[in-house]
C-alpha cells in the first residue's frame, strides 16, 4: 500500500488532520496507487458522512443569453451553441419542479439562472419562487444565481434560502484562462458575503478544462478555507460551439483520483459528483462512493440530460446506502483568512 496514502489517510481518519498544500499535491502523484487512495477516502467518507447519500435536483429558471464568456458554458451568448433560451419561468413550473425533485428522492431543489448576477428587481421573483416551493414543501430551498451583494443575500435568506450555490470553478491561477468577463475575486467575495450572512455555502469546481493537479489542490484548499459545506465536483461535458469543445476528456480513473483527493482535503464536507458524471464515468459511476463522494445530482442538468432518477436510486440501494431526507444544516464558520 502507498505509504503516504496510508499515513495521511490515517491522520485524517483519526484526528481530522488538515492536509498542507504539499501533502495534498503529493497524493496526486502517479506513483501513489489510486486504489490505495480510494481505500482511505472510503474510510474517511464513512466516518465523517456515514451511509447517507445527499441527492439534489436543479431547475434552470432563466436559461441562455448569458453575457459572460465562461469557456465551458453552452449558455454564453458569445458562442454558437444549441442551448435553449428562455426568460423566467412561471410559478407553476417551479411547483412542478419541486414536486418532481421530491418524488426523485432529492432533499433539495436548486433554482439556477444564467447571467452575471441578479438585478434588484429579480430578487422579488426569487422570493415568489420560494413561496411557490413552500406550497409543495418537502425539499430545501437552494439558489444559484451568480454574483450577489450582501443585501441581496440577506433578503433571500429571510425568504427561506437555506443554501446558496456559487462555484469557484477552478483555481485562482487558472481562472483567467476560462473567463474574462468577471474575476475570481468577485466569486470569492460572494462566498464571503454568504458566510457573513450565515448561509450554507455550496461551491465547487469543473474539472477537465486544462487545469493542472496544482490547480485542483489550490481550489480544494480555497473551498476549505472559505467554509463551503457542499462541494459539487463537475466534469467537463464538452459542448459543441464552446472554446472547450475539443478538450481531451478526463479518464475515469483520473476522475476517481480527483474525488479521493478532495475527500482527504475536505474530509467533513458533503462531496458531490454532479455534472458530467454519466458521460465521463460511464460504467464506473458507482465507484464515486468508494472514492469518497457523499452526494449526487439526480435528474437533468442545466442544458444537458442526466439519466433516469430511478437508475440512481437503484445504484444507491445496490450499494446498501440510502438517500438522506431533507434536513436543515448549520453553515460552517465564515472564512477566517484571505483567499
Amino acid at each position: 500500500m502507498s505509504e503516504i496514502a496510508a499515513r495521511l489517510g490515517q491522520q485524517v481518519l483519526e484526528h481530522g488532520y488538515k492536509l498542507t498544500r504539499e501533502e495534498a499535491t503529493a497524493l496526486a502523484a502517479p506513483e501513489v496507487d489510486v486504489y490505495d487512495l480510494m481505500y482511505w477516502a472510503h474510510k474517511i467518507r464513512r466516518k465523517y458522512k456515514g451511509e447517507e447519500v445527499h441527492a439534489c435536483s436543479i431547475v434552470s429558471v432563466k436559461t441562455g443569453a448569458c453575457s459572460e464568456d465562461c469557456s465551458f458554458c453552452a449558455q454564453s451568448s458569445k458562442y454558437k451553441t444549441n442551448s435553449p433560451v428562455h426568460d423566467y419561468l412561471d410559478k407553476d413550473r417551479i411547483k412542478a419542479a419541486t414536486a418532481a425533485a421530491k418524488k426523485q428522492g432529492s432533499y433539495a431543489l436548486g433554482l439556477v439562472a444564467a447571467g452575471y448576477g441578479p438585478k434588484e428587481e429579480d430578487i422579488d421573483k426569487y422570493v415568489e419562487y420560494m413561496q411557490a416551493m413552500d406550497e409543495v414543501g418537502g425539499v430545501e430551498k437552494h439558489i444559484n444565481i451568480g454574483i450577489m451583494n450582501e443585501r441581496q443575500i440577506e433578503r433571500l435568506k429571510g425568504a427561506g434560502m437555506v443554501c446558496c450555490g456559487h462555484n469557484l470553478e477552478t483555481s485562482r491561477n487558472h481562472f483567467p484562462k476560462i473567463c474574462s468577463t468577471h474575476s475570481y475575486d468577485e466569486r470569492v467575495e460572494t462566498l464571503k458575503a454568504l458566510g457573513r450572512q450565515g448561509v450554507k455555502i455550496c461551491s465547487g469546481g469543473l474539472f477537465g478544462m486544462g487545469e493542472t493537479w496544482a490547480d485542483r489542490v489550490d481550489l480544494a484548499l480555497d473551498l476549505r478555507d472559505l467554509g463551503a459545506a457542499n462541494i459539487p465536483m463537475n466534469f467537463l461535458n464538452r459542448i459543441e460551439g464552446t472554446p472547450l469543445e475539443d478538450s481531451k476528456p478526463l479518464a475515469p480513473m483520473e476522475i476517481l483520483r480527483t474525488v479521493a483527493l478532495y475527500r482527504y482535503v475536505l474530509f467533513d464536507r458533503d462531496l458531490g459528483v454532479y455534472g458530467g458524471r454519466e458521460v465521463n464515468l460511464r460504467d464506473l459511476q458507482s465507484m464515486i462512493f468508494f472514492a469518497g463522494a457523499s452526494a449526487v445530482m439526480v435528474g437533468n442538468y442545466l442544458t444537458t440530460a442526466g439519466r433516469p432518477a430511478e437508475v440512481d436510486r437503484q445504484m444507491v440501494r445496490d450499494l446498501e446506502l440510502q438517500f438522506a431526507p431533507a434536513r436543515q444544516l448549520e453553515p460552517l464558520p465564515a472564512a477566517t483568512k484571505d483567499v
